[in-house]
């Protein structure tokens, strides 16, 4: 940056000391920074500043300030997303607006089965605070104990629990946002039933900040699940996943929460990155599935699980598998399907998606990525895992060991390009889950159809004509500035 672009840097961060708070603004480099580098350290940038606020009235101060000295806003929760959607790409021109002081829990109704919560939440002490009421907050994230409820709702998280309670925008009753003019829109009801014409809350939830800032929530609990059952379960092939989540379903109806595959890779790398992991299961399976069935009241979970794996396993569709006998060993079996992603981190960096087909046709689409991957880059290593029950793939590619970052970089790009194609072929999508963010606009974008394309552009001009709120996030509006 040249002395003009410091000056002028420096007469921001003062106009905004100025009108707001002084503890709200941040503006040390070395303070900054985790503000501004992604989850996995990939990448780092700036910004003007990082705003702080403590309540939505600082939000909506914070956002006229920015209006007001012609800067741009990226609203961050827990800075946890892995699409880039709150990590600045303007460092000149942009400011940080963090959420994580905005945590408290405002209310929580047990007769009603809600809680309206501050976007800085985070997701495991919203969950632990209504499990000591008796109730249930049923999104589940690997990153739960960082991730923020506002982040989790600008992005329509997925989680482990979807196939039984669906995204987090199934979960939201209602939401309180800052608008990008500064107007406050207050909508955190708790009503089941509200048919008052366009549900408004709907379009700011997945909308990546692009629309407003989410400030609180009205979240839908439910009873909790004192029983749980969790099984390990070894399988000849992904094929016989499928099959085996469609009995399942069947045996097991709605009380199942959790249905995850994984490869026999993943075991490696989990215990790469927890090398005291033992391992469950003797024997070496082609494919594995982690499943879990919980409620709670009169329903009997061990029983129903025993008596369904004892009915698969006669009919030779499990080969093997261990049931948890305790919290304890259950939390064993979900560390092996949490560090096989730190295990590959620790091998560097690679190509990460978020993939979802038709549940009909999941193990075909990843038999023909494998192989197009594998025919376009023989020397790197695919990872597949995911969510069976609802058609969600991560279809990872790790780049050999002991090459330079540009290889990397090209093996990675490669890889993407490959694998977009199949999902393509596949009428799939490229993000079932974490969103679009920076990572994915170029990708998103050349797959929009025309209709869609114009809807979305007809509802950012609506709310954010001046292109305020996390411009470069999931697509760019030229014809807007």
């Amino acid at each position: 940056m040249n002395v003009d672009g410091i000056s002028k840097t420096a007469d921001l961060q003062a106009s905004l000391r100025a009108a707001l708070s002084s503890d709200m603004v941040l503006t040390d480099p070395a303070e900054m920074l985790r503000f501004c580098r992604d989850w996995h350290g990939d990448v780092t940038s700036g910004a003007v500043a990082v705003l702080r606020p403590r309540s939505t009235v600082d939000v909506a101060n914070a956002v006229r300030a920015c209006r007001d000295l012609q800067l741009t806003i990226v609203p961050q929760g827990g800075n946890t997303g892995l699409v880039l959607g709150g990590i600045p790409d303007q460092p000149d021109t942009q400011v940080v607006i963090s959420l994580e002081r905005m945590n408290a829990i405002r209310n929580v109704d047990a007769d009603d089965f809600s809680a309206v919560v501050e976007a800085g939440c985070i997701l495991s002490e919203i969950k632990d605070d209504v499990a000591a009421r008796g109730m249930y907050f049923p999104l589940a994230l690997g990153t739960q104990g960082s991730c923020r409820i506002g982040g989790n709702v600008s992005t329509n998280a997925g989680g482990i629990n979807v196939l039984r309670y669906g995204m987090t925008r199934e979960l939201v009753l209602g939401l309180e946002v800052v608008l990008p003019d500064g107007t406050i829109f207050n909508g955190l009801s708790t009503l089941r039933k509200d048919n008052r014409g366009i549900d408004l809350k709907q379009l700011f939830i997945g909308a990546e900040g692009t629309l407003g800032i989410i400030t609180a929530v009205s979240i839908k609990l439910t009873p909790y699940p004192e029983q749980i059952a969790t099984a390990l379960l070894g399988l000849n092939s992904l094929d016989d996943a499928i099959k085996l989540y469609r009995r399942a379903r069947r045996d097991c109806c709605d009380l199942m929460s959790a249905f995850e595959f994984m490869p026999p890779l993943a075991f490696v790398l989990a215990r790469e990155a927890i090398p005291d992991l033992a391992m469950p299961i003797a024997g070496d399976y082609p494919a594995y599935v982690l499943m879990e069935i919980s409620g709670s009241g009169l329903v009997d979970i061990a029983d129903l699980m025993e008596r369904f794996l004892t009915g698969v396993m006669e009919d030779g569709l499990v080969v093997d598998g261990v049931i948890a006998a305790s919290q304890a060993q259950a939390r064993n079996l979900w560390l092996f399907r949490e560090g096989m992603n730190e295990g590959q981190a620790k091998r560097g960096p690679h190509m990460r998606t978020d993939i979802s087909v038709q549940l009909s046709r999941l193990a075909d689409f990843v038999r023909d990525a494998e192989q197009a991957v594998l025919d376009a880059l023989p020397d790197c290593v695919c990872v597949s895992y995911g969510h069976v029950g609802d058609g969600n793939v991560h279809l990872n590619v790790l780049p050999p060991a002991g090459i330079v970052a540009e290889e990397i970089a090209a093996r990675i790009y490669k890889a993407k390009t490959v694998v977009n194609q199949v999902v393509d072929d596949y009428y799939g999508s490229i993000s079932a889950e974490h969103g679009i963010g920076r990572l994915k606009r170029a990708d998103f974008d050349a797959r929009l159809d025309p209709t869609r394309r114009a809807l979305l552009t007809a509802v950012k001009q609506a709310i954010d004509p001046s292109l305020v709120m996390n411009p470069g996030c999931q697509l760019n509006f030229p014809n807007l500035s």
